[in-house]
Parts: C-alpha cells; sequence; structure tokens
C-alpha cells in the first residue's frame, strides 16, 4: 500500500545546532540503565547488554507472576498458604516461616518484597505453579513474552546458580512492565517496615534505603549475592510544571555495598530528572491527525494513544521538538476501535527521536452501498 508523510510541524523556529546529548554523571557500578519510564526512553546506559547475575532482583519476575495470577483469580490475597520444607529450609534472607504456618498471599508478598525472604518467595512460586520447577518454567515463558532476550531463570529466590542470569536492558524492560501491568499492585514496594507475627522484629526493614531518604522514591528492589555484589532497581515519580507523575528507573548493577548501590541510583535518578525534561506532545485519547477516511460512516479517522504520548529531551530543548505522521494512504473503513494505524515520527534538531505507534480512538463503521460507490469513484479520478 502506499505510504505518504503527512507533516504535524509542532516547532515553527528554524533550527540549526543539534541539542547537546547530556553526559551521565561517573557510577561506580558494573553496569547501569536510567530509563525515563514515561516517555519509554533509556537516558544512559553502560554494559546493558551484559550478562550478570540479578541476585534478588529476580523476585520481580516473581512478582509479576503472582501479581497475574491474582488478576486472573488463580489465588486471592487472603488466601492463607502452606509452607513447605522446600521453602522453610531455604538460605539467605528469610521471612522467617515454618512448615506449622499458613499464611496468607498478602503476607507472602509483603515478605518477599519488604524482607526479600527466600522461604516467602518459594512459598508463593508453589501457590503459583504447583512446584518450583514449573514456576520457573513460567518465569522463562513470560521473559520470552516480555523481550527479555538475555535472561535465564533457574529459580524464583535470585540465589547463585549456574546460568541464572539477566541483563541491565532487560531489567528495565521488566521493572516497566511491572509497573504499567499491575499498578493496583505497585504499593508493596513502597512499604519500609514490614514482619510477619511471631517472626524477629529486627527483620522488618526494608534494604531499599531511598525509600527512607527520598519522598519521591516508591521501590523497587534490592539484591545481593557475593557473586552479583549489591543491585537496585530504584523508581521514582516527581512532579513537575509541563508534566506532572513524571517517572524514571536507575538500575546500579554490581556495586560494592549497601550504601553505595543507594547512593549510585540516588545519582542517577537526579541526573536523569534533571539532565532531561519529559515533554507532554499530546494528552491520553487525545488525537494526534485527524486523516480523511474513506467509504466510512465518518469522514475523518482519530489516531493517538490510549496514554499521554511523553519525550525526554535534553533541558532547555523541548521547543526543538517536531512531529511526522506516517501512516498508510487511502485509509478506508472500516475501522474498530484500538486497531494499530500509522505512527507518530518525532525528531530534535532534525534527528529521529522516538516512534510511537498510533491507533484508532473512536471506531468507524464502514458506509452504506451508496457511500461506498461514490467514494469508490472519488478515489478512481484521484
Amino acid at each position: 500500500m502506499k505510504r505518504i508523510l503527512a507533516a504535524l510541524l509542532l516547532a515553527s523556529s528554524c533550527l540549526v545546532a543539534h541539542a547537546q546529548v547530556p553526559q551521565p554523571p561517573e557510577v561506580a557500578a558494573r553496569s547501569y540503565l536510567v530509563l525515563d519510564v514515561s516517555a519509554n526512553q533509556t537516558l544512559a546506559a553502560k554494559d546493558a547488554e551484559v550478562p550478570v547475575e540479578p541476585a534478588s532482583l529476580t523476585k520481580l519476575m516473581t512478582g509479576y507472576l503472582v501479581f497475574d495470577a491474582l488478576r486472573s483469580k488463580k489465588i486471592d490475597l487472603q488466601q492463607a498458604m502452606p509452607v513447605s520444607e522446600r521453602a522453610w529450609k531455604m538460605p539467605g534472607s528469610r521471612m522467617f516461616i515454618d512448615p506449622k504456618m499458613r499464611v496468607p498471599v498478602d503476607d507472602l508478598i509483603k515478605g518477599m518484597v519488604v524482607q526479600s525472604g527466600n522461604d516467602a518467595t518459594v512459598a508463593l512460586a508453589e501457590a503459583v505453579g504447583g512446584t518450583v520447577e514449573r514456576f520457573v518454567q513460567l518465569m522463562n515463558d513470560q521473559a520470552k513474552a516480555l523481550g527479555m532476550t538475555g535472561t535465564t531463570y533457574r529459580n524464583p529466590e535470585g540465589l547463585t546458580e549456574a546460568g541464572h542470569v539477566t541483563t541491565a536492558r532487560d531489567l528495565g524492560v521488566l521493572a516497566s512492565r511491572l509497573m504499567h501491568d499491575f499498578p493496583e499492585y505497585m504499593h508493596y514496594y513502597s512499604i519500609k517496615r514490614y514482619r510477619y507475627e511471631g517472626t524477629p522484629a529486627a527483620n522488618d526493614t526494608n534494604r531499599n534505603l531511598l525509600l527512607f531518604r527520598d519522598p519521591t522514591v516508591d521501590g523497587l528492589k534490592t539484591g545481593h549475592t557475593n557473586a552479583a555484589g549489591y543491585c537496585l532497581v530504584a523508581t521514582a515519580k516527581r512532579d513537575f510544571p509541563n508534566l506532572a507523575g513524571r517517572r524514571i528507573v536507575a538500575i546500579v548493577l554490581g556495586t560494592a555495598s549497601e550504601n553505595a548501590r543507594a547512593n549510585e541510583a540516588q545519582k542517577l535518578l537526579n541526573w536523569g530528572f534533571t539532565a532531561y525534561e519529559g515533554v507532554k506532545l499530546f494528552d491520553g485519547n487525545q488525537p494526534a491527525a485527524t486523516p480523511a477516511v474513506w467509504k466510512g460512516q465518518g469522514r475523518t479517522l482519530k489516531l493517538g494513544r490510549t496514554e499521554p504520548i511523553v519525550v525526554a529531551v535534553p533541558a532547555g530543548s523541548a521547543g526543538k521538538v517536531q512531529t511526522q505522521l506516517v501512516r498508510p494512504e487511502p485509509l478506508v473503513a472500516p475501522f474498530s476501535k484500538g486497531q494499530a494505524v500509522g505512527s507518530l515520527k518525532v525528531t530534535l534538531d532534525g534527528q529521529p527521536l522516538a516512534d510511537v505507534p498510533l491507533q484508532v480512538l473512536e471506531p468507524v463503521a464502514q458506509a452504506g452501498i451508496l457511500g461506498r460507490a461514490w467514494d469508490a469513484i472519488r478515489l478512481w479520478i484521484q
């Protein structure tokens, strides 16, 4: 089908100099990644494709599958789950549950997230998958579905095991999808203190130090093994005059200490929010374009996104953004709501910045016989 460019110029000035790309700060980590979640753009990265041991960051995928099971009503938050011998005997970080207990799913999630309990994690894996081995297969299937091409799971908790690897890039994908797909469960990741009744009081503190330092930080997960070093997937949401609720994720892997991972992640979060600004091009459900449609009951087709279309640009360069609509021609009805049609090409100083797929915001039904015949004649004349 023939394609045309329908230009939507959002910047009026004639631009000559290209925007200066901000340089990230020095970061003491084996690898890192800064992701602007609101814009779905990577702002900075170092060795983001290098395989690393994820340690307890593994539990982000375990959480993803647990939340999916809750949504599909396979399990329930108040459902009391048995604690197997396998879960009870798990080494490393623990919630300190035992086979004499039956623990509600809600508490097991808190034990997994806040205390990083390997025992709670295995109990949840058995509850969802039936067996740990079956659950691990579900983890790998989900990783593949999310496009996490550098990730292979061998267990649900993150203890060192040959072949149990991920990348900073894949962790960015997982963190972003976890927050996008299951917003109703994200409050677990901002809980600062929790312990299950009858377990040690000294084991109640979330290891994510940024939750106690930065009020804009609301997650996500820490991890540590001797091989992995100290790791953190941190996320913060801050309000700006031009964009409320802008969210960034900072991932640091292989730092030297608990304090170092917090400091390095904080450094990257602050840099991302200040070096780049978020630019909202269109609100959610606001048409980015309304091209003409043929053989339909309506004369135009509203194209946009259900969520806001946002891009991240170097601070001070928002006025240099331009967009172009790329779409098929002609557009012939019918069109259903949510149908993918064309994309919005976003450039900064003439350089490609983002390619945003567009979808139909309102359906356009096919016209009657006379209307279709009349448009067929008009198309033939063209």
